[in-house]
């Protein structure tokens, strides 16, 4: 999964995050974290490159066939689930808490108290690098002691703004 940052407004937040850190507003509150499209373009091109195909096919053919179609709107099917499976995936960060939510039918919430927050660390592949998203992992004490949640946008931004979060804290 794959995530771009938005804040309480729905412009992508990646700018909030960075202005609220240069101009020293280290203001957490309400920034909500969704799923980042970037991987899913390729699909998205893939899609289109097969109805493409499948209309040249058509005019081509002197006696086409329909079932060819099937490729080009299970693709398409495939792309539009990825995508709604993203969009309903977020972390939200409100004061003390960080809530990660996701599901489409039926909800999982996990939610973690930034003192308990023991580490935080960023992953990036050099594919997620030149796209500038990559893995972020939380790690707690306790039973369910980790949450890595893949692909965000900017996720040393993040990660640096949830270090300085838990070192208010513990002060």
């Amino acid at each position: 999964m794959f995530f771009s940052t938005t804040s309480k407004f729905t412009q992508k937040g990646t700018t909030a995050l960075l202005y609220n850190s240069v101009f020293g507003t280290n203001s957490m509150s309400d920034t909500i974290i969704h799923p980042s499209i970037k991987p899913l373009i390729p699909y998205y091109l893939f899609s289109g490159l097969l109805f493409i195909s499948f209309f040249a096919y058509l005019a081509a053919a002197p006696t086409p066939f329909w079932y060819p179609v099937f490729v080009p709107v299970g693709a398409a099917i495939y792309a539009g689930t990825k995508h709604l499976v993203l969009r309903t995936t977020k972390l939200v960060i409100e004061g003390d808490l960080i809530k990660y939510e996701s599901g489409i039918a039926s909800k999982q919430q996990r939610t973690i108290v930034i003192q308990k927050l023991q580490d935080v660390r960023v992953d990036q592949s050099i594919v997620e690098r030149i796209l500038g998203i990559g893995s972020l992992t939380l790690e707690t004490a306790g039973e369910t002691s980790r949450l890595t949640i893949d692909g965000i946008d900017n996720p040393g931004t993040i990660a640096a703004m949830l270090h300085e979060k838990m070192q208010r804290r513990s002060k």
